[in-house]
């Protein structure tokens, strides 16, 4: 993914109302669990054999390597709690919204001889559901990095630098450089 695809999911994740499993076993079990029992397909996944995945599951290795850890645990979150992670995906879409943090390089078109030019800026802005709802539907959709960019720059463009439309003096707001972008359902 990219960093807005990569903070919308973690929004997802960070959703769910319980925690993760905490031992290795029971990750591997659940993950085993999510392939409907096919070791083959976890370990494929890890990126280990299929003999390891079964010795985990039985609690016959209790404590995974550093690398294998985080990639279970990677897995596990992407795959804990999906009503849950929908729920909230819709809600946001549909009636609360999200909240963008970010700080970027914002550059925009404005009238020669501005001093509108594009700087560094960190901001907290809430996003209206309709700028939610395209954002996830467009990530559901498998868009480009650039694409969702696009899409939370128009939002960011219409609340934040329009201050909801109030002025609409030709702006066109891009991101340029990201250092990051935090998003909250």
């Amino acid at each position: 993914m990219g960093i807005v695809g990569d903070s919308l999911e973690r929004a997802a994740q960070a959703a769910g109302t319980r925690p993760i499993p905490r031992s290795a076993g029971a990750q591997m079990r659940y993950l085993v669990k999510q392939h409907k029992g096919s070791t083959k397909q976890v370990a494929a996944l890890l990126g280990v054999s299929q003999r390891t995945v079964e010795r985990y599951v039985k609690d016959q290795i209790k404590k995974p390597k550093a690398d294998l850890a985080a990639r279970m645990e990677t897995e596990v979150k992407r795959r804990w709690q999906p009503l849950v992670r929908k729920r909230a995906r819709d809600k946001a879409a549909t009636q609360t919204g999200l909240v963008i943090e970010t700080r970027a390089r914002f550059g925009f078109t404005a009238a020669p001889g501005t001093t509108d030019d594009g700087r560094m800026r960190r901001i907290t802005q809430h996003l209206p559901p309709q700028y939610a709802g395209r954002l996830l539907a467009a990530q559901d959709a498998g868009a480009s990095e650039a694409d969702l960019q696009r899409i939370a720059a128009e939002g960011l463009q219409d609340v934040y630098f329009r201050d909801g439309g109030g002025r609409a003096d030709g702006l066109l707001v891009e991101f340029t450089d990201i250092d990051y972008i935090d998003v909250n359902l």
